[in-house]
């Protein structure tokens, strides 16, 4: 659905208007897409979710992160495209929302989200600078380092308490009868919702509905790439035994959704071929969620969509010798702006 024309111009021609625009871009650009209307459907989702979880906190914080990250951006003088493009503002809405989700909210917990969220831009210009190299975007990976470096560090400090993050464990094999689920509609249906909604850290059917809704907006292509990763992630997890309470939750889904979403419809031009590759790439994000939830639990921290970056990053580097899509192909001189 094309941004009402309205809309268009006073975005161009208001400064508040165009702030707000490149705001709205920024939370469609979690699901790579380009969309203010997409970006205000998900706002309202994540609020949804968040009021729903009694966790509302979590919802101001990704307005504030949203915020903070684009007026880094302005103050660094980052060009103006990108960050209208919502560039700059995504990865730090991640973070914002969910420092107050793992951290215990207090006016101190604040600053360190306002920190955090600044710090998000600037890690997003390192980031994108290194991986120039490689000709391959940053995705999600700024908010990953940036959440993972706050969560460890509240482990030291006294006053920004432990809130929902879990505490530190050896790891150990998920119990064959914790992993004993049935594979109904009504255990399957909520569960790939909640694979979507968790993309924003919360377990909402409501807010994962909504959030396929915004993405048809912008991109059929994209609400269905979307819906088949998280049926092809959730279908998996069973098969090869997962946790039952993780799988319900959304967790072994939330970064194949994501990857399905990148690899077939937004990176490469969707076609058969195409599809098969992404929901390969999907099949490989839930191994890589595993992987990195052993790998974390003796410090404690979430993979986050660390399992979504790694595996996207990895299906696209071969993309030269793949058909890539005609608009969204990275440009060589600036891997800043691809999504």
């Amino acid at each position: 659905m094309d941004v009402p024309q309205s809309w268009r111009r006073a975005a161009e021609r208001r400064p508040l208007a165009r702030f707000v625009d490149a705001n709205l871009r920024g939370a469609s650009q979690v699901f790579l897409q380009n969309n203010p209307l997409t970006g205000l459907i998900i706002l309202v989702a994540v609020f949804w979710g968040a009021i729903a979880a009694r966790i509302p906190q979590a919802a101001v914080g990704a307005v504030v992160g949203l915020v903070v990250g684009n007026v880094t951006a302005v103050l660094l003088k980052v060009p103006d495209e990108p960050i209208r493009e919502g560039l700059f503002g995504f990865n730090p809405l991640l973070t914002g929302l969910a420092v107050p989700i793992f951290l215990r909210p207090n006016p101190i917990m604040w600053v360190y989200v306002v920190i955090g969220a600044a710090a998000t831009t600037v890690v997003t210009l390192a980031v994108s600078n290194v991986l120039k190299t490689w000709e391959v975007p940053p995705l999600t990976f700024p908010f990953v380092l940036t959440t993972w470096l706050l969560l460890l560090g509240a482990y030291q400090f006294a006053r920004i308490g432990n809130g929902r993050l879990g505490q530190p464990a050896l790891p150990h094999g998920v119990d064959p009868r914790a992993a004993q689920v049935h594979m109904t509609g009504a255990f399957l249906t909520p569960s790939m919702l909640k694979d979507v909604s968790e993309v924003f850290l919360l377990g909402n059917v409501v807010t994962g509905v909504l959030i396929l809704v915004a993405l048809a907006v912008n991109s059929l292509w994209a609400a269905g790439f979307a819906a088949a990763g998280a049926v092809v992630s959730t279908v998996l997890a069973v098969w090869f035994g997962a946790s039952g309470s993780a799988i319900a939750a959304g967790l072994y889904g939330f970064s194949a959704v994501l990857t399905a979403v990148a690899l077939g419809s937004v990176f490469y031009r969707p076609s058969w071929p195409i599809a098969l590759y992404a929901l390969l790439g999907v099949a490989f994000t839930v191994v890589i969620h595993a992987a990195l939830s052993t790998a974390l639990a003796p410090v404690g921290v979430p993979a986050l969509t660390a399992p979504f970056v790694f595996a996207t990053w990895l299906f696209l580097l071969p993309k030269r010798d793949l058909v890539p899509t005609s608009h969204h192909e990275l440009p060589e001189h600036d891997v800043l702006r691809a999504r």
